[in-house]
């Protein structure tokens, strides 16, 4: 049986595993499959709703097995998808924060109304920008959420968005051409963790493949942990960026897999009933219910 592991760079873990050769000496037949290949479909504006990314290619055969941030399994319980969570990893409060210029006239967070907010729409940014926007009683129809993607650094640089949700290693170079101010630091707002999921009737058909991939991860993330230089050159040998930026940026990183605890389904299920609330998904669900049990 051929075993299917979407990766991509944004997860660290399994971009290094599909560089390592770790998970095949477990499951012989294992196709990578790089997300970024897949086709992403018509992405909606910001205010339509939640893009799904690539959540829905794993229930479409694309693959079995995927890694990602906090929002892309809440897309997809809300679409009707029956996941399960694989693991969690620690906080990475440092990977990413939501930013303005230093000489901004942005003040606050209550001040982010009616201006523009850059972010990669859909994924664990969406959480971030609107457990923000709650703190300051504000909801999502009170910005202009800009989904910029990979140009969302220039747009902040050039001034054409007021604030970003940005992460390192992009945040890097936007910090060495200009000074920036944290609008809301990521600790104390959102734990901002990796995640592994798939879908439920692999992990109950496939106990034993689904076993050796999470095994395959946290000895993957122990050799990462002694081999930051090492692991930072394989994502610069992709993205042809700086490898003292990707070293950095691995360093800040929390590495292993956890299981799945009460306060982080807590956490999800706040901002499943935020999206909800904010017209970002059309139903309610229930976090628990994506617990292996």
């Amino acid at each position: 049986m051929t075993i299917r592991v979407g990766y991509f760079p944004s997860n660290n873990s399994l971009w290094v595993l599909r560089h390592r050769g770790i998970l095949e000496r477990s499951i012989p037949d294992v196709e990578w499959v790089d997300l970024r290949s897949l086709p992403a479909g018509v992405r909606p504006a910001p205010a339509d709703g939640l893009p799904s990314l690539h959540g829905d290619h794993l229930f479409d055969g694309g693959y079995d097995f995927i890694g990602t941030g906090s929002t892309p399994p809440v897309t997809a319980q809300a679409k009707g998808h029956d996941i399960v969570y694989a693991g969690i990893s620690g906080p990475r409060h440092e990977n990413g924060r939501l930013i303005v210029l230093e000489d901004s006239p942005i003040a606050g967070l209550a001040d982010l109304k009616g201006k523009r907010v850059a972010l990669a729409h859909g994924s664990w940014q969406t959480t971030l920008l609107l457990f923000a926007l709650e703190r300051a009683g504000l909801t999502w129809k009170d910005i202009e959420p800009v989904d910029a993607g990979v140009d969302a650094g220039r747009l902040f640089l050039n001034g054409e968005v007021d604030a970003w949700v940005g992460s390192y290693p992009s945040l890097t170079s936007v910090e060495k051409e200009a000074a920036t101010r944290e609008l809301v630091a990521t600790d104390g707002l959102f734990s901002h963790r990796s995640l592994w999921f798939t879908r439920r009737d692999f992990a109950e058909k496939h106990p034993e493949e689904f076993a050796a991939i999470v095994a395959a991860i946290k000895e993957s993330d122990a050799w990462i942990q002694e081999n930051y230089r090492e692991a930072a050159e394989l994502f610069a040998a992709d993205d042809g960026g700086d490898v003292d930026a990707w070293e950095n940026a691995l360093r800040k990183r929390p590495f292993g897999v956890l299981p799945v605890t009460e306060e982080f389904v807590a956490e999800q299920q706040r901002a499943a009933d935020l999206f909800y609330a904010n017209g970002l998904i059309d139903r309610k669900i229930v976090v628990a219910d994506a617990v292996l049990k």
